[in-house]
């Protein structure tokens, strides 16, 4: 703070003080303040200790985004794709699932899990009466493909992740369904094992959020189906919480599966 304005504020609250006490406002005293040194800044309490969230951007889109995906080189695995892998799904679902990023089949096609995971993914949303085309959005981590199917390496992840907030911002769905270990190790910076966390409701940007095990792991250890479908059922009745449209199209099939 500059030696002006100090003086100004001192000077200020000695007539205060005065004509509080007095009626009467006497001649205040003179000050003979410093300049700050340069660099420094006054250490004022903040009302919370969470960083500023980034202002969501009104006249953004899934157009939008989906075009600045398709144009970005921000990082290396933009030089190799065929095709960027933006998402697909509806603009207001129940449940967004969120991958790890697309493999050879969406890299050729440009669109999210339509390989054999893909299928099975589908086939896992299906029991609970989820699909992309009614009621979910699909997307990915990363939006190119990481060469060889390599897990996307930290800068990658890192640039792209804001393609997938402003998604989220859009979209704001009902529940985020996470598949694996990359995805969800990502969205909850954390380090711990999808083994460990898979089941277990946690929360990303303030929507609750379920890891579960990746499709293509299910199909090379179909032992684990089991698994994924404790959590096929969870999500199956907290979207019947949250949603009673949802909970009345699904009634039947929840009481049939015992879910």
């Amino acid at each position: 703070m500059k030696k002006p304005v100090k003086n100004a504020l001192a000077l200020f609250f000695d007539l205060a003080a005065a004509s509080l006490s007095t009626g009467f406002c006497a001649k205040g005293a003179v000050y003979d303040f410093e300049d700050d040194a340069e660099g420094t800044t006054e250490n004022f309490p903040a009302p919370n200790s969470s960083p500023p969230s980034t202002p969501k951007n009104n006249n953004d889109s899934l157009e939008k985004i989906a075009k600045d995906v398709c144009a970005c080189s921000a990082c290396k695995l933009g030089a190799g794709r065929k095709n960027a892998v933006p998402g697909e799904g509806v603009p207001h679902p129940l449940v967004l699932v969120v991958g790890e990023g697309p493999g050879a089949d969406e890299d050729a096609s440009g669109r999210p899990f339509v390989g054999p995971a893909g299928q099975k993914l589908d086939e896992m949303l299906a029991s609970i009466g989820l699909s992309r085309s009614k009621n979910c959005f699909i997307a990915n981590i990363v939006k190119c493909r990481p060469p060889g199917n390599r897990d996307p390496e930290s800068d990658e992840t890192r640039l792209c992740m804001r393609f997938l907030e402003r998604q989220i911002d859009l979209l704001q769905p009902l529940l985020i369904l996470s598949a694996g270990r990359t995805s969800t190790a990502n969205l909850l910076q954390t380090g711990e094992g999808i083994t460990r966390l898979r089941g277990i409701w946690k929360s990303f940007r303030g929507i609750p959020l379920l890891p579960t095990f990746h499709p293509s792991y299910l199909l090379r250890d179909p032992n684990q189906k089991k698994f994924a479908w404790e959590d096929m059922k969870s999500l199956c009745r907290r979207l019947a919480e949250l949603n009673p449209q949802y909970e009345a199209e699904t009634g039947a099939l929840r009481a049939a599966r015992k879910i």
